[in-house]
């Protein structure tokens, strides 16, 4: 049994699609699917696919949506009722990690950062993004709980990626890296991490001038649509490049290191941060005091961002014992420091970029 929501949402059994009906009942199963092995209330599912609006009948309908997925299953030898439970407040969906694609992948990346050599991570890493058929929950897009999931699960995708190429440039595959990196810098020209990658495969395939070329055409593009300079990691970055210095080809790992920033000079501890101020995409620009500030959809926060992927009260910049710290306030989408995301307190540092639905906020130091 295989079930795949990274792409359109289908049902296999020895590879092969089952006919599991129409949009609500693929929407019912993608629902529990996301919640694998955790009990999923019929009110929720009802939310999910009724988009808050369900019908007053909407128990009876997911009761014959539900039978007619044990009936598939059963069709095929399954033991339906222990795959497809249904529990009090609704039902669960039993089934291992590796029975879904999205499972798979994420046991598989998971695993890439765990790696020891950066071939082994290089080899996970590619086996995680395989499992990939196109947008997440395709035929479900529209349904919020599906764009929700998808816009997730995107970016996890974009930092498998972003992970894959380090460790291929670790393995001395820069020049291969070369116009893979050049494509996705065109449909995400605001990724940091991703700039620093081709301007290192660059140097590292002896392309000096392109590599300082590809420079100036970061500090243009920041220059123009926000206003602010390349990161300090990217600006020392640029000065070993002229300075024809080493570069090592060094794997940072996803779970301990932000950024995916590749220097061989260790920085100094950086000083305490108290006050910051934050540089939005939208050109707005923000003095964070020292008693922080609160970020979300709703207009009561100290900053408020109108887009359906922030949360009601999405984050908050709070002070911290090492100065100003970044938190994610349970928010559906996540909040995303350097590209990756945020799952505890993180201190912020003069230079960091920090992404909150399709906004991208630079954080400068104050000292004011």
């Amino acid at each position: 049994m295989d079930v795949r929501v990274l792409g359109p949402v289908q049902l296999l059994v020895n590879n092969r699609s089952l006919s599991i009906g129409g949009r609500k009942s693929r929407a019912i199963l993608a629902a529990l699917v996301v919640h694998r092995r955790r009990a999923v209330s019929s009110t929720a599912l009802a939310d999910a696919v009724w988009e808050g609006s369900p019908p007053i009948t909407y128990g009876a309908s997911l009761q014959v949506s539900i039978s007619n997925l044990r009936k598939a299953l059963r069709a095929e030898k399954i033991s339906a009722e222990r795959i497809l439970q249904t529990v009090p407040p609704g039902y669960l969906l039993d089934i291992t990690e590796e029975q879904c694609d999205v499972g798979r992948f994420e046991m598989a990346r998971a695993a890439g950062d765990r790696a020891a050599s950066p071939a082994a991570a290089a080899g996970l890493y590619r086996s995680a993004l395989s499992e990939w058929k196109g947008e997440a929950l395709a035929d479900l897009r529209g349904l919020s709980f599906a764009d929700e999931f998808a816009t997730a699960l995107d970016e996890e995708r974009w930092q498998a990626a972003s992970a894959r190429i380090e460790a291929d440039i670790a393995c001395g595959k820069a020049s291969a890296v070369i116009g893979e990196l050049r494509s996705l810098i065109s449909d995400q020209p605001l990724r940091e991490p991703l700039w620093g990658q081709l301007i290192t495969a660059l140097y590292l395939s002896g392309r000096q001038a392109d590599a300082l070329e590809e420079c100036r055409k970061l500090r243009a593009i920041l220059s123009e649509q926000l206003g602010i300079d390349p990161s300090p990691e990217l600006a020392q970055l640029e000065r070993q490049v002229l300075r024809q210095e080493t570069i090592g080809q060094r794997r940072e790992r996803h779970a301990e290191k932000a950024g995916l920033m590749m220097t061989t000079t260790a920085a100094e501890p950086p000083a305490k941060m108290k006050r910051c101020r934050l540089h939005l995409s939208d050109s707005r620009v923000l003095d964070v005091p020292l008693a922080g500030i609160r970020i979300g959809r709703m207009s009561d926060n100290d900053l408020s961002l109108d887009d359906a992927k922030v949360s009601r009260y999405h984050a908050e910049i709070a002070p911290g014992r090492n100065g100003l710290v970044l938190r994610d306030l349970e928010s559906t989408n996540g909040v995303f420091l350097n590209g990756l995301r945020v799952n505890h307190d993180e201190v912020l540092q003069d230079g960091v970029e920090i992404r909150i639905g399709s906004t991208i906020m630079r954080c400068e130091a104050n000292p004011g």
